[in-house]
């Protein structure tokens, strides 16, 4: 279906290429672009949430979370949860800017959801993301309790470049008894960096999420010498995937990301994954976090909630 008028407003008000990288672009510049993105299109007002500072320790160090937990729900029982990673290219984002999306996320699945800051590049460079994923998914799993949340009933979930963090700890808690992970969220994930998909093409430029800004991304985050083939870095490229959790994806058809998300839900089905993926028609990238401007977001949020819901009421 044609692109979304709203959301062909939301590009050419970006056209200008705040939130682009290019080679004169700045961490800083790559960061405060993000922050005004997020600003300009997450919910306008408060959604009711109980929040919680928290923090959890990491390989690197202690690291910042929040919890978010539905404001009907008794303090005293335990509900599902959610370890969710936010986007940003694994160099920008932040607990706040993801504050009203993982506000959402609660309401909607009625679940807590417990929002973490991991380690940015190129400050802290791959691995340090997936470890401090890894790190704190194994951590809220082993004390669930004191986060209100049953642990026979945790998800792990991400958006953007968070997607790519929450796929790459199901792959690395298979068959471990901590984590014990009961599905994967992934909204608009980075999946694959070793092949150039036809998406990725022909949505390179002028669509939200251009192409420089993820080569720009991966240049920050990446090493140098670990090969765009690892599954830390192209989930998509592991090379097994029985035994991961049932997966919840959505992708949009105005995404460059839009076909490998496509490709990791086939693989997951033909491994034997119970998957559910939705591809939403007329949508860009982020779309479920810019409901201040896109209404339909808010349509969005509402099936990726009642999926969460379902799935963890099952387990």
């Amino acid at each position: 279906m044609p692109l979304d008028p709203k959301a062909k407003r939301i590009i050419d008000m970006m056209s200008a290429g705040a939130a682009a990288a290019t080679a004169s672009t700045s961490i800083e510049a790559r960061r405060e672009g993000f922050r005004r993105l997020m600003r300009m299109c997450s919910a306008t007002g408060v959604i009711p949430c109980v929040v919680e500072e928290r923090s959890l320790p990491g390989p690197g160090g202690t690291l910042a979370a929040r919890l978010y937990s539905p404001t009907q729900a008794p303090t005293t029982s335990l509900l599902p949860g959610l370890v969710f990673f936010h986007g940003g290219g694994l160099v920008a984002g932040s607990l706040d800017t993801h504050d009203a999306l993982c506000r959402s996320l609660a309401t909607e699945a009625d679940c807590r959801v417990v929002s973490v800051a991991y380690r940015l590049a190129p400050e802290c460079r791959f691995p340090a993301a997936v470890e401090d994923a890894c790190a704190a998914s194994a951590w809220v799993a082993a004390h669930a309790i004191s986060f209100g949340i049953d642990a026979a009933r945790l998800a792990v979930g991400g958006d953007s470049a968070g997607g790519t963090l929450a796929a790459v700890v199901c792959q690395w808690a298979r068959g471990k008894p901590v984590p014990r992970i009961a599905a994967q969220l992934l909204l608009c994930p980075v999946l694959d960096f070793a092949v150039t998909s036809a998406s990725r093409r022909e949505f390179a430029c002028g669509y939200l999420l251009d192409a420089a800004t993820m080569q720009r991304d991966l240049e920050y985050y990446r090493d140098g010498t670990t090969s765009l083939w690892d599954a830390r870095v192209s989930p998509l490229r592991a090379g097994e995937l029985n035994g991961l959790p049932r997966a919840l994806i959505h992708t949009a058809e105005f995404d460059p990301l839009r076909d490998e998300g496509f490709a990791y839900a086939e693989r997951l089905a033909q491994a034997g994954i119970t998957v559910q993926h939705t591809c939403h028609m007329g949508m860009i990238h982020h779309f479920y976090g810019m409901p201040g401007i896109l209404p339909r977001a808010w349509t969005g949020l509402a099936q990726i909630g009642a999926e969460l819901a379902a799935a963890l009421r099952v387990v």
